[in-house]
């Protein structure tokens, strides 16, 4: 994904876009405060900065929290795997502590302890298993609304998605019976048990993510940018050397300059080879890339054409 831009390139190009972008997020972002129980879920990942920065323009929010009697309406929910990059967990408390919002964790590791989810081996990923977990929290906070940074360019099921994406009585989404959202109407009736999945960054792409960043100056975990780090590649993909995912027998361990183009659990995210240390560079990169940043990262969606669809189904993000 690094072929070479001219930065003739970079001069010529645009960001006027992002103004109508940022505009309607916020709209959206306004709209769900009018539900009873909303949340934003926040993993402390790209996306989710951005969201929290429009959200922090949407009701009045500096960065540090202040700004009159303005706060984000609504609590902040991360569902844990256990298995996730410290650098991002870590972060994550930080901005949110920065906030002064309201964060809540809750963990796959204790709906282990409560046997509602059952590995198949030590060593499979938990990814998956997260939406138990989710569907928990639901129910345990009778969330009517949870607000994601989840974008249609990201993978083909995403695509086909709504704004405000309706969920049954069992979290799960159908995409056959989705609501028709013309001229920015959205239809928010909900029975007994049943919630919305709100996406405002839906129409957003990964290089308009990146030009937000670089002209907002958000902050992000460092493993975003340029960084050494021990890989073994397998099947095209540069697996990071951790305890959870070790080199095989016959795997060569090598050191490289990589970066993540998103995070998630480490037993299925992968960093790129890249050189990019700051948002700007990291523009030139998205620019030049012929692959989707799930394509070139995400162990779990080889799995099949339709793995996040089939996951969508059952409740998944």
């Amino acid at each position: 994904m690094n072929a070479r831009v001219e930065p003739q390139l970079l001069t010529r190009l645009s960001s006027s876009h992002l103004d109508a972008l940022e505009e309607e997020a916020i709209f959206v972002l306004r709209e769900v405060a009018a539900f009873e129980r909303p949340t934003l879920l926040f993993s402390g990942g790209k996306d989710s900065l951005v969201l929290l920065r429009c959200a922090e323009k949407a009701f009045g929010v500096n960065g540090d929290g202040t700004f009159g009697s303005g706060r984000i309406p609504y609590p902040l929910l991360m569902i844990d795997t256990g298995h996730n990059f410290p650098e991002v967990t870590d972060f994550r408390d930080r901005r949110a502590a920065e906030l002064k919002a309201d964060l809540i964790v809750r963990s796959v590791e204790d709906s282990m302890r409560r046997g509602t989810v059952r590995l198949a081996h030590p060593g499979e990923s938990r990814n998956v298993h997260q939406s138990v977990t989710l569907l928990e929290a639901i129910e345990e906070f009778r969330f009517d609304a949870l607000i994601g940074g989840a974008r249609r360019d990201e993978e083909k099921a995403r695509a086909k998605e709504r704004v405000f994406s309706h969920r049954d009585s069992f979290g799960q989404w159908q995409p056959k019976a989705q609501r028709p959202e013309l001229w920015t109407l959205f239809n928010t009736r909900l029975q007994p048990g049943e919630h919305f999945r709100v996406f405002p960054i839906s129409n957003w792409t990964e290089l308009d993510v990146w030009q937000y960043i670089e002209r907002e100056n958000i902050a992000l975990p460092s493993i975003y940018y340029a960084h050494q780090r021990q890989v073994i590649e397998r099947k095209g993909l540069l697996v990071p050397v951790t305890e959870l995912t070790p080199p095989r027998e016959g795997e060569q361990v090598v050191t490289r300059t990589v970066r993540f183009r998103t995070v998630g659990d480490i037993t299925c995210t992968c960093p790129v080879a890249s050189p990019a240390a700051n948002a700007s560079e990291v523009v030139a990169e998205t620019i030049a890339a012929d692959v989707s940043e799930r394509g070139a990262t995400r162990m779990d969606d080889k799995t099949s054409d339709a793995s996040m669809e089939k996951r969508k189904k059952e409740g998944y993000f």
